[in-house]
């Protein structure tokens, strides 16, 4: 494999991007049946490409070192005058985790698509035949999030993903669901966010003079400039992955939009915007002045920790499955930025990352965001299966699920087990990671966020389980009003079982990303720490988080 990288693997990197974008115009223009068979040949095809991207990444001799990202010039014109396509091992995963995710929801709007026409009601699991195009231009801007290198190309990847996931919500549009207003809603907070990114992007280009990051970070000097556009950047990113107390859209674009939209959404769209946050904290970051990116760090891990707390209690409060899970999205953010402070380093500490904890506080939150994607887009994807076979998602007129839908069931208490980060669960391997990073840096106070917010986690999935029960010592439940083909069935489950089996043996994952810890970090140097210990596959009890 290595032979290969200095030729062919680099010239992968604009297949993930160019391919969905041009199959997205073509199916613009086809009929129906024809877009659904299109877009899926074009996930399964991407899906290959970024296996042998991903290949290449891990065999790259340089890992470790610095050296961990494949990279191409476009047009052969080197940066700052050109534009370069990076990918490392935090690419490489987004983008698996992107074509996984993809692959099962395209099945799911396929077989959804094939019913529809004997059964109308089977278009509000996908929205219908405009679900294609749009989907397949959301799909090659996250992949254009993921292998960028710059902040201008960044930032038009973001606003084509955005314009695709708003309107994806407005395909949900029925009479009394308030899809329209939604969306509008979504629309007006990323817009909102939008300009706070780019003013970020042109204060780094003002300092530096170049859009590349790497470059720039090389160019760059810590001041009030790089401090307003890292503050800048946070908040405007915020608004985009729903970090509290910028979430309104989430709880009321989910119940609205389709349910594979939903599994999009949750699974897939917030963590584009959560990448470059990473990318912008890990390459700018180590120039900043240590106390201003402590003080940053410290206040998204305030926020990330009351989203935890306010989405949990919000989520046991309400009584349909959507509105449950997305409020279940708005705590599981939570987790995702207290990696923050804990690779800035403890306060009074006079380095970036200093400290034991940054390695494992980067793999842990790298992972969480895998075992998130799996356990969310599959629980989405479940919920919408029971909504539409019993026609409504109301917790009160779900009894019986659990004799006639079993599987279904299952996968929301699978993903349940995987979000609360139970063990064997990936989610459990994550959350291990991150509390060895809060304890290793002497950041003990995030500890009970992660406990506590796992305990509820258990909580509200409980809730959703037990609805599905016959009542005690009522008649049997009715069976549900429709049957669903086994395809439906059967995707989400994979899922939500990945995101707990991934986790029986995480320790290939963990090195992979551990090794290339700088990935984060690409081109601006090694970050510092390990991987962090691999967790116990069998830890008695768990913890809970």
């Amino acid at each position: 494999m290595s032979g290969l990288v200095p030729g062919l693997l680099p010239g992968l990197l604009p297949v993930p991007v160019f391919l969905p974008l041009i199959a997205a115009a073509l199916a613009a223009l086809l009929p129906a049946r024809a877009r659904a068979w299109l877009g899926l040949a074009t996930v399964a095809c991407t899906a290959v490409v970024v296996t042998a991207i991903t290949a290449g990444v891990a065999g790259l001799p340089g890992r470790g070192s610095g050296e961990d990202a494949l990279s191409l010039a476009l047009a052969g014109w080197e940066a700052p005058v050109g534009i370069v396509l990076r990918a490392d091992a935090l690419s490489a995963v987004l983008l698996l985790l992107t074509c996984v995710v993809g692959l099962v929801v395209s099945v799911h709007a396929l077989a959804a698509g094939r019913d529809a026409d004997a059964l109308p009601s089977m278009s509000s699991l996908y929205g219908g035949p405009a679900f294609w195009p749009l989907w397949l231009a959301l799909f090659a801007a996250l992949n254009g999030v993921y292998v960028t290198g710059d902040l201008f190309n960044a930032y038009v990847m973001l606003e084509l993903l955005t314009l695709a996931a708003v309107s994806l919500v407005a395909l949900g549009g029925r009479a009394g669901n308030g899809a329209a207003a939604a969306a509008l809603r979504y629309l007006f907070v990323a817009v909102v966010g939008s300009l706070l990114f780019l003013m970020a992007v042109a204060l780094v280009y003002a300092e530096a003079g170049t859009l590349d990051l790497p470059l720039a970070a090389e160019r760059i000097g810590p001041g009030p400039l790089l401090h307003v556009a890292l503050a800048l950047a946070l908040v405007g990113l915020a608004a985009k992955f729903a970090l509290f107390p910028l979430h309104s859209w989430l709880p009321v674009a989910h119940p609205a939009a389709p349910a594979a939209v939903s599994a999009l959404l949750s699974g897939l769209v917030i963590k584009a915007a959560l990448f470059l946050l990473w990318r912008l904290w890990g390459i700018l970051g180590p120039v900043a002045e240590p106390v201003v990116l402590q003080g940053l760090g410290l206040a998204a891990g305030a926020a990330g920790s009351i989203a935890v707390l306010w989405g949990s209690f919000m989520a046991l409060r309400r009584r349909r499955l959507k509105p449950i899970i997305a409020y279940s999205t708005v705590a599981q953010v939570g987790y995702l930025v207290l990696l923050l402070p804990l690779t800035a380093g403890p306060v009074g500490a006079d380095a970036f990352g200093a400290g034991e904890g940054s390695g494992p506080g980067w793999t842990g939150g790298v992972v969480l965001v895998l075992a998130h994607g799996l356990a969310k887009a599959g629980m989405f994807l479940a919920a919408g299966n029971l909504a539409l076979a019993y026609r409504g998602d109301r917790l009160r007129g779900l009894g019986g699920a659990v004799t006639h839908m079993p599987l279904t069931v299952a996968t929301i208490g699978l993903a349940g087990v995987s979000l609360a980060g139970l063990p064997p669960s990936l989610g459990f391997a994550a959350k291990w990671q991150l509390l060895t990073s809060a304890l290793a840096g002497g950041q003990w106070w995030w500890v009970p966020v992660l406990l506590l917010g796992g305990l509820l986690t258990v909580a509200y999935t409980a809730l959703m389980v037990r609805a599905t029960f016959n009542q005690p010592g009522g008649p049997d439940a009715e069976p549900p009003a429709r049957r669903l083909p086994r395809t439906l069935v059967l995707g989400p489950f994979v899922l939500a079982a990945g995101s707990v089996l991934l986790g029986v043996a995480p320790a290939g994952l963990l090195e992979f990303l551990g090794s290339g810890t700088g990935d984060v970090t690409a081109g601006a140097g090694d970050a510092p720490g390990a991987a962090g210990d691999v967790p116990p596959s069998g830890a008695a009890g768990g913890d809970g988080s």
